[in-house]
């Protein structure tokens, strides 16, 4: 009997007729496509999809997604989430938590973080084992190709079988996923998703999500007819933000960088991630990838690197991000507490800027070029506090921790201060300081 390629499979009705025989093939296809021969029946997106999730690090042997948050938290953030009015509605129209329930319903956020999930104990003891939680990230980057990865690239309705998945251990799973949105602004609010075993989908399921996509939308709009869903703001698909409110706040200062979309909760960075917002920060004419690639890693950084923690920003972030070259994308408001600070010396606020340098730039780094950011920015603040001649702001700023090296700080301290009580502590602190430099 002649072999029967997953394209020839699809067309002849075996997706859904006879899922675990088009299963069986596609298994083929599969294995062959990530040992290196690629089954030119393969559809094109598909493979794309694969190609960046390998590229971002997935590993299709056996990958378990990122997490984003703990599952209490993810559910502390789930019940004030915009979607939380409609999941009522959802659960009954969706769900069967009954004993033989054997699919589950799933709603995620914008950017794919799993906040609620729905069904029998025996389907949710299933998905443990996949890690497929609240707080998991199951966006491309968090855990490679599936129907929530692909409805969020896509922006529209997405089904994925068995080794149409990246990783292996989803190929036993058929899921169904789309878009919900906010009906007055067209932003994406999160992915609804209905997923259970193979042989559980049916020509019907696609319909049913799509018939509770138009219901929740139906409901938010009844809701609140007037006010707009707040999330992070839309993209085109050259990746620039639309509209011209979208706000990106970054927290780059002390050793837990975060960053905030329009005025969401604190969204956590890796330090890898943090140094290049903060680089495109710096410059707003941009970064090439191969400039990037040699201020992050050296003469041996390479671009692809570089593009590889794009991807995985905009995982997390949304699109905030232009290429060709890099930098935020234009109508993003980008504010960090480090333009905060400058913003308050440019207008001579130097109080304010003490107040709101709490710590150096990215003090866990070791990277030149975040050095060398840090180095000028500690240089301004202590320029301009000695500069103010004001001997209550020199004391305050030689006596905090970012302010504790800065001998020249003490001789301003000395001239301004006379006889105030508090110089000699101050003057204790440096003289122990310069013990330590000498020892």
């Amino acid at each position: 009997m002649p072999s029967v390629t997953a394209a020839a499979a699809r067309k002849d009705g075996l997706r859904l007729s006879a899922p675990s025989e088009y299963a069986r093939i596609l298994r083929k296809a599969h294995e062959a496509t990530i040992s290196g021969r690629p089954d030119p029946h393969i559809p094109q997106s598909l493979l794309e999809s694969w190609q960046r999730s390998l590229a971002l690090g997935i590993n299709p042997e056996r990958h378990s997604p990122v997490r984003r948050h703990e599952v209490e938290d993810a559910r502390k953030l789930g019940a004030g989430h915009p979607l939380a009015p409609v999941m009522p509605a959802l659960t009954q129209l969706l769900a069967d938590e009954t004993p033989d329930g054997r699919h589950l319903l799933i709603v995620t956020d914008h950017l794919g973080e799993v906040l609620w999930r729905v069904g029998s104990s025996h389907a949710l003891r299933q998905a443990d084992s996949l890690e497929f939680v609240e707080g998991a990230d199951w966006s491309e980057s968090g855990i490679g190709t599936n129907a929530i990865s692909e409805a969020l690239i896509t922006g529209a309705p997405a089904q994925l079988l068995s080794a149409e998945h990246l990783v292996r251990s989803h190929h036993e799973w058929a899921c169904t996923a789309s878009p919900i949105r906010d009906p007055h602004s067209n932003r994406i609010l999160g992915i609804l998703d209905v997923s259970g075993p193979i042989d559980s989908v049916t020509p019907d399921s696609l319909r049913m999500v799509r018939c509770a996509v138009r219901l929740a939308e139906e409901l938010l709009r009844s809701a609140r007819p007037h006010a707009p869903h707040t999330v992070p703001a839309s993209a085109d698909p050259t990746g620039a933000v639309k509209g011209t409110t979208a706000t990106l706040k970054l927290n780059l200062l002390g050793d837990t960088p975060t960053a905030e979309v329009d005025g969401g909760g604190r969204l956590p960075l890796t330090l890898r991630r943090a140094e290049i917002l903060a680089l495109l920060a710096s410059r707003s004419s941009g970064w090439s990838a191969e400039e990037l690639a040699f201020h992050l890693h050296g003469e041996d950084g390479a671009a692809a690197s570089v593009r590889t923690e794009m991807h995985r920003i905009r995982a997390v972030l949304g699109k905030v991000l232009e290429a060709n070259p890099y930098r935020f994308a234009a109508g993003l408001t980008v504010i960090t507490d480090v333009s905060t600070v400058t913003e308050h010396l440019r207008k001579a606020r130097i109080a304010e800027a003490l107040q709101a340098y709490s710590a150096p730039l990215l003090v866990r780094s070791g990277n030149l070029a975040i050095e060398i950011l840090r180095e000028e920015l500690n240089a301004a603040v202590s320029a301009s506090v000695r500069a103010s001649g004001d001997p209550d702001l020199i004391l305050q700023w030689g006596s905090s921790d970012v302010g504790a090296d800065d001998f020249e700080a003490l001789a301003a301290a000395r001239a301004a201060a006379g006889d105030d009580p508090r110089l000699g502590m101050l003057q204790a602190r440096m003289a122990r300081r310069e013990r330590e430099f000498r020892a």
